[in-house]
């Protein structure tokens, strides 16, 4: 089923905060955003308080917070930061 599968995107600060780490941390971080292109709403997922779109995933010690937007098949990846980190603004 090609043609449900999601397109990612990311906002141009997660992509700066997936650059900063360490290249096997990267390599396990972007293996689990690849499989959100398939199932956006994998088991372990959490769906956060704050709002209704927004998602997270626990990959290690770090956290992929995102957005899945159903009518245009995207995920937007919002945030990709340590759990201690995660959160705060």
């Amino acid at each position: 089923m090609a043609d449900s599968t999601y397109h990612i995107t990311y906002k141009a600060s997660a992509a700066k905060e997936l650059r900063k780490l360490d290249r096997p941390t990267q390599r396990r971080l972007l293996a689990a955003i690849e499989d959100l292109a398939v199932t956006p709403r994998p088991d372990g997922v959490k769906k956060l308080k704050a709002s209704d779109d927004l998602y997270r995933i626990r990959v290690g010690h770090y956290r992929v917070v995102y957005e899945i937007i159903d009518g245009k098949l995207v995920v937007l990846v919002l945030r990709v930061a340590h759990r201690r980190d995660v959160y705060r603004k």
